[in-house]
């Protein structure tokens, strides 16, 4: 659960260096999936949802993270590696069916915008893989 959370959290942070917006903006981008467009004039109010969005569904990706390297004592042996392979995962099962079943606008990446995404998503894996090493 605290890997979790970490990772949600510098993912947040990272968004906001790799999009050059403040993190605010970023939560209420999450936000976005349950309000739409509102959450972008919604304050406070949106960005706390976002907050909340990003810490639940991070403590899930780290759960089943958890779930499927306790199956395999080759990728427990490995835990850095299953959490920078986790990365790319994450990233398309959020991309192609996490954002197109929420109320958010699709993200349009370029071969330029996908690279430091697709690391922050190896950085998130690779934090759950650090904090879980020694649950399973």
């Amino acid at each position: 659960m605290i890997g979790g959370l970490v990772a949600g959290l510098v993912d947040v942070g990272a968004a906001a260096v790799i999009n050059q917006v403040e993190p605010i903006i970023i939560l209420r981008a999450i936000a976005a999936g349950v309000e739409g467009k509102a959450a972008f004039r919604g304050g406070w109010h949106s960005a706390l949802i976002g907050f909340g969005l990003q810490c639940a569904m991070s403590i899930v990706i780290a759960a089943l993270f958890v779930g499927v390297v306790s199956r395999s004592r080759w990728l427990q042996r490995h835990w850095a590696l299953a959490g920078l392979a986790a990365g790319p995962v994450i990233f398309t099962v959020m991309e192609f069916a996490v954002v197109p079943l929420s109320r958010a606008t699709p993200a349009h990446f370029t071969p330029v915008t996908i690279v430091p995404n697709l690391a922050a998503m190896m950085m998130f894996g690779l934090i759950v893989a650090f904090f879980t090493r020694e649950r399973r």
